[in-house]
């Protein structure tokens, strides 16, 4: 079953899902990794324009807050994400 996005016409979704389809294991990996790379950057430029200058420790504690939960945080990094900010 397709499922179609309302900003992609349905003829170019068909030629996406062909394409992907076709794609070895591991280029899929290597997509997934890059788009995960894509978001990471996305992140940090939006955490750099919130909070400034901050250090390198800092802008990692703030980019991994968003993807771990909170207990994590505080229990792996002593970092309480609701107290410091996201």
């Amino acid at each position: 079953m397709l499922t179609y996005t309302h900003d992609t016409p349905p003829h170019i979704q068909k030629i996406l899902i062909a394409g992907y389809r076709n794609m070895s294991p591991q280029q899929k990996l290597k997509r997934v990794s890059e788009l995960t790379r894509a978001v990471q950057q996305l992140a940090l430029a939006r955490i750099r324009k919130h909070y400034g200058i901050c250090s390198e420790r800092e802008q990692q504690l703030r980019l991994a807050s968003l993807w771990l939960d909170r207990d994590t945080m505080i229990k792996v990094f002593q970092w309480d994400p609701q107290k410091e900010g996201y």
